[in-house]
């Protein structure tokens, strides 16, 4: 495997991510910003934060394997949230366990920024992903 995750001695412990990612492999994937459609462009779980995030998954996992990649070679994710507050992170939560039960997730560095707005009204998350692969 091509990453390995670390969380340095003495840093807070955050169980949906690591802090440090280092990568050995020699092909780079970026993936555009992921939203929450489906396959012809419908929003899936419009108002369902946890909806949303499980579908930016699945999104996510069908870029990755057209990548020749899986979860366990991402680097990074960043995660843009319209109108973020921090009550909303009980919901983000469990659209990432909603993803755990559909696919075999690492813990990557994360990042979750909030942002006024996404592409169209109703998109209340979105994610761009790096991977590394040999």
């Amino acid at each position: 495997m091509a990453v390995s995750l670390i969380n340095p001695e003495g840093h807070v412990q955050v169980p949906i991510y690591h802090h440090v990612a280092v990568a050995t492999g020699t092909r780079q994937v970026h993936i555009a910003g992921q939203v929450a459609w489906d396959s012809e462009g419908n929003l899936v779980a419009p108002g369902d934060l946890a909806g949303q995030v499980a579908q930016v998954y699945r999104n996510v996992a069908r870029a990755l394997y057209a990548a020749g990649a899986t979860f366990h070679d991402v680097v990074r994710f960043t995660w843009y949230a319209a109108g973020w507050k921090r009550e909303m992170y009980d919901a983000f939560n469990a659209g990432i366990e909603q993803a755990a039960r559909e696919f075999d997730l690492a813990t990557p560095p994360l990042a979750l920024i909030g942002v006024d707005i996404l592409f169209e009204p109703g998109i209340l998350i979105e994610a761009e992903v790096t991977a590394v692969i040999d």
